[in-house]
């Protein structure tokens, strides 16, 4: 138990950080934090037809933005759009805003202008 000083405060406690402290967050190894969508309600089929969020569907694999990544991630970079299972994720609230955090090993594709279109494929 720490001591008390001459003046009846304790000696090692540390102060309480308030809730409009902000500090800088470090991603570790191959760690991704991604923007939740903002449109996962409602969508629209390309005839036009509106699909509920309530309504049951195959697994859907998402697309987010990349917002920070460790230092061992290879295949992304920040800003970069990444295709992840819902599964798969974890989520976190960083300063009041929601994010996902996953695992490099987790993604399933990246989509960016920096990547040759060498599949043919145009997302």
């Amino acid at each position: 138990m720490p001591s008390r000083g001459g003046d009846g405060t304790l000696g090692a406690v540390a102060p309480i950080p308030s809730a409009d402290d902000k500090l800088p967050i470090k991603m570790l190894n191959d760690r991704l934090l991604v923007r939740i969508p903002d449109k996962d309600g409602e969508r629209r089929s390309l005839g036009g037809i509106l699909i509920p969020a309530t309504a049951q569907m195959a697994k859907r694999l998402v697309w987010a933005e990349v917002v920070a990544l460790g230092q061992n991630v290879r295949s992304a970079e920040v800003g970069d759009l990444v295709l992840f299972s819902p599964d798969d994720r974890y989520e976190v609230e960083v300063q009041g805003a929601d994010f996902i955090m996953l695992r490099e090993r987790d993604l399933h594709a990246v989509a960016a202008e920096r990547i040759e279109a060498s599949t043919g494929l145009y997302l």
